[in-house]
């Protein structure tokens, strides 16, 4: 069903000739200023009507949500053409052709206003009559609408200006046809005030983004109810009706074409809650206010007289001691009543707080609180842990949600909250309520994430330090330990035999002193396990053994005064990361740069590889984590794909 999409665009273009041939009017009769505001403004109130219907149908071709507010811009433009038109037959009599019966006929078109408005009710905002049962409806309000236009034809009363003085063509209806007319006149207004049932109806079973859509309307509603009150809170203080009065009516005139055009395209544009709530309030203190000083007024008016300033001033007196409490308890039961899910979930952030101070409740406990609150089981709240880049809840498991909300704190991004029901406008309520609890949140999750990674840690250490135990015990079993049992047993047998001369002994003795030397050899090799000897000569030394093998130049930028507590932490990390970088990187330089501060000693190793390098359990990258962890240092790796890896480790020492 592609028809609103052509219905909005035809309508569009009718507004454009309407207003090329007004315009064209106005310039040639030269009707008068009045005629010209008129148009001017209706024109381009009538335009930009239109010009919202196609732009919905745009988005949604097939709702005839935007074909109807097309039809009600199309009207408007045309009355206030009707109108120029009338203006300039009268002011140069003769040259346009005017037939009192086409009068006649188009006298009742301003009706057809009221029924578009009719029909948005009945369709909006999903394009579909609220149930079957509603189908008559629209048709009853066209037939109707087409008999109400019909009978207006023979009104008795005079053309409107400035065609008062033409006669009128037909006589007025009598008898049973102007019984009929009556019938359909009130059958057409009571269809029109009906139109309102489906609304109501559908707000009621509505959710999500229907029922924030339902709101944006029932604002519209709201801003025609509140335009009476300013129009008499105007003639109350100045006497008259002004130019407040006009410019609200203004806004009360574009105010549901617009309301439904930021309903139909960006529902959640605004925080709809909040201008709705604070709408309901303000109206309702205007009309206390009203009565007050009214009351006051007539009150003191007739104690003092009735023209005394002194009436005035103290009425003013009295209005203003009673709004500051008035506004402040009406807008929280107003918030109560018509913003529950804010007031729910600020009451169940409030709540918690005092549960963490007086009971044994969490911070954790947000989420929970906040889904009870809400009825929202979906909702998650995101942390943005330092030093992470995603986002994930207390539990550590990850938040990527389509729809996220940001929490702020001072100005920084601390967390997210995500649902797919909870309006935006809510959440970010929420989230400005919520900033403390979630930051004390993300501190104890990014601190009992450090507790755990030290436990593990500690663990790796232990089950490193036991398997290097286990490997001890192993090389020394079957090496030096098995040399040296049989260098003793040599050695005793030389002496039992050593008078009788039955063995060997200077034989024996050799093969003592071969398995001697071989012995020490393979203490030498386990020892440089634990600690290389190459260190004795400086850490600068001890890579130069290393880094001279290599098929690639590796530069050292190393210092002479270094702590020997650290010197070997140093060796290991430097001689992995270098390593790592000529077997796997495809580098062609590699730069060991140590640097010593007061408080630490900061070992930085970077290559021009293809990068990439990733910490995976159980490899070389891994140990040395734990191995500077184990001196309070910490490691860190920027290994970008494409731009080479840069290892630093940053150990702390004292000055």
């Amino acid at each position: 069903m592609r028809w609103p999409r052509w219905v909005a665009l035809g309508t569009f273009l009718l507004v454009l000739t309407l207003v090329a041939g007004s315009s064209w009017l106005l310039v040639a009769y030269r009707t008068g200023p009045h005629t010209l505001r008129n148009f001017i403004g209706l024109a381009a109130i009538g335009t930009a009507i239109a010009a919202l219907g196609l732009a919905i149908v745009r988005r949604q071709p097939a709702n005839p949500v935007g074909a109807i507010l097309g039809w009600i811009g199309a009207i408007a433009v045309f009355l206030t053409a009707r109108d120029v038109y009338y203006n300039a037959v009268v002011h140069d009599p003769g040259r346009l052709p005017l037939d009192s019966r086409v009068v006649a006929w188009l006298g009742e078109s301003g009706w057809w206003l009221l029924a578009a408005v009719a029909f948005l009710l009945l369709y909006f905002p999903t394009g579909q009559l609220v149930s079957p049962r509603w189908r008559p409806v629209p048709l009853a309000l066209l037939v109707l609408g087409i008999g109400q236009q019909a009978f207006g034809a023979f009104a008795s009363e005079p053309f409107l200006s400035p065609l008062q003085d033409l006669p009128r063509p037909y006589l007025p209806l009598s008898g049973v046809l102007g019984v009929l007319s009556e019938v359909v006149f009130f059958g057409f207004l009571a269809l029109c005030l009906t139109a309102v049932v489906p609304v109501a109806i559908r707000y009621r079973g509505s959710t999500g983004t229907v029922r924030a859509q339902l709101k944006w309307l029932l604002l519209a509603g709201l801003a025609a109810v509140v335009y009476p009150l300013v129009c008499l809170a105007e003639i109350l203080v100045t006497g008259h009706s002004g130019i407040v009065a006009t410019v609200f009516g203004i806004v009360t005139l574009v105010s549901l074409p617009t309301s439904v055009a930021v309903a139909m395209l960006r529902h959640d544009l605004y925080d709809v809650d909040r201008v709705l709530a604070d709408t309901v309030s303000y109206s309702i203190v205007m009309v206390v206010l009203l009565g007050t000083y009214a009351v006051a007024a007539v009150s003191l008016g007739l104690v003092l007289g009735r023209d005394s300033a002194v009436v005035a001033a103290a009425a003013t007196a009295v209005c203003a001691l009673i709004l500051a409490p008035l506004r402040t308890r009406l807008q929280r039961a107003v918030d109560r009543r018509l913003y529950p899910p804010r007031r729910a979930a600020l009451l169940a952030i409030e709540d918690l707080q005092h549960r963490i101070h007086t009971e044994h409740a969490q911070p954790e406990d947000l989420e929970s609180a906040l889904r009870s609150a809400l009825r929202d089981p979906a909702l998650r709240v995101g942390l943005l842990i330092p030093g992470a880049s995603r986002f994930v809840d207390a539990a550590g498991a990850p938040v990527a949600e389509p729809r996220l909300i940001p929490v702020l704190l001072g100005g920084e991004q601390i967390g997210v909250l995500a649902s797919g029901v909870t309006s935006p406008a809510v959440l970010k309520a929420v989230a400005a309520a919520a900033a403390s609890l979630v930051e004390v949140t993300r501190l104890r999750a990014e601190l009992a994430g450090a507790l755990r990674e030290v436990a593990a840690s500690r663990a790796r250490l232990v089950q490193a330090g036991d398997e290097e135990r286990r490997r001890l015990e192993r090389d020394l079993h079957d090496g030096a330990q098995q040399r040296l049992v049989a260098l003793g047993m040599a050695m005793r047998l030389a002496q039992r035999h050593l008078d009788d001369g039955t063995v060997d002994v200077n034989g024996l003795l050799d093969q003592g002193v071969a398995e001697l030397g071989t012995a020490v050899a393979e203490l030498r090799q386990i020892a440089h396990g634990l600690r290389p000897t190459s260190l004795d000569d400086g850490l600068h030394a001890a890579l130069s053994a290393i880094t001279q093998s290599l098929p690639i130049p590796v530069r050292l930028q190393i210092p002479a005064d270094l702590p020997e507590e650290l010197a070997t932490t140093a060796y290991f990390v430097a001689a992995e990361a270098v390593t790592n970088a000529a077997k796997y990187a495809n580098a062609t330089s590699i730069v060991v740069r140590v640097a010593r501060s007061a408080d630490a000693m900061r070992v930085q190793i970077e290559d021009d590889g293809c990068g990439g390098a990733v910490p995976r359990p159980g490899s070389g990258l891994s140990g040395l984590l734990d191995r500077v962890a184990a001196v309070g240092g910490a490691l860190e790796l920027r290994s970008p794909a494409g731009r080479g890896t840069t290892v630093e480790a940053v150990l702390p020492c004292e000055s």
